[in-house]
């Protein structure tokens, strides 16, 4: 059996005892019934996994102790950024979820010309939050000890403005010159940007052109935009990442 992961945000340390957080705890001693001697996998991001057992279990609150630090080796040599526009219904959250199981290093979520979605302020805070507790649960899920960071929304335009750095920039275009393989990747940071339901206008490509980005075609077929996220990254990490390692 799998021994369970768990996100515990703050200082972890060989040694010393936490309660897990809430949401935890109570996958821990009702969904999955773990008993008091059961071990645990913890993470907060750093980048480590920690083993730990579970020393007490109460109505409200389980108890474990930290065992040891252990490496993990799961993160990719590609720091691939996706820079997603905002999709409707289910559509973000799967493919924020996906991202993160594929290896992606960090999430923008972009609201562009036809984004069906509209966020702000408080709503925008509100599904950052929704969309970055995704990611950790794909973490959790996917064995990663590095919590991709979600960021706020923003305009496309504005984001654009902002200069985004990367070693590549790409973008898909049907109408694109190059596939994917003919693109030079000069390094490993890359951020990738996909439009929504309806994909991006062709002032939004020729802007994103007009700030570096590489137009890249992804076959002959529309994709939806889901799809053209996951699509995408998995074939970078098949070209210059680890799916071939």
């Amino acid at each position: 059996m799998t021994t369970p992961r768990f996100y515990h945000p703050g200082a972890l340390s060989p040694g010393s005892e936490t309660a897990l957080p809430e949401n935890a705890a109570t996958h821990a001693s009702r969904a999955l019934r773990m008993q008091a001697g059961d071990h645990a996998i913890l993470f907060n991001g750093d980048g480590q996994n920690y083993l730990a057992k579970l020393t007490a279990i109460r109505k409200q609150e389980v108890i474990v102790s930290i065992l040891e630090a252990q490496s993990c080796l799961t993160e990719s040599p590609l720091r691939i950024t996706l820079a997603q526009a905002i999709s409707s219904g289910d559509r973000m959250d799967f493919t924020i979820q996906k991202a993160v199981e594929m290896g992606v290093s960090a999430i923008q979520p972009v609201a562009s010309q036809r984004s069906v979605v509209k966020l702000a302020g408080e709503r925008a805070e509100k599904r950052r939050e929704h969309w970055q507790n995704v990611a950790i649960s794909a973490c959790e899920q996917s064995g990663r000890a590095v919590v991709p960071p979600v960021a706020s929304p923003i305009n496309l335009t504005e984001w654009l403005a902002q200069k985004p750095q990367a070693d590549i920039l790409i973008t898909l275009s049907p109408v694109a010159e190059k596939a994917l393989p003919q693109v030079k990747i000069p390094g490993n940071d890359i951020c990738l940007l996909i439009g929504p339901e309806g994909g991006l206008t062709d002032g939004e490509i020729q802007l994103a052109a007009h700030h570096g980005f590489t137009l890249v075609r992804m076959g002959p077929r529309i994709l939806r935009t889901e799809t053209a996220a996951l699509a995408a990254i998995a074939s970078l990490q098949a070209l210059w990442g680890d799916f071939v390692s």
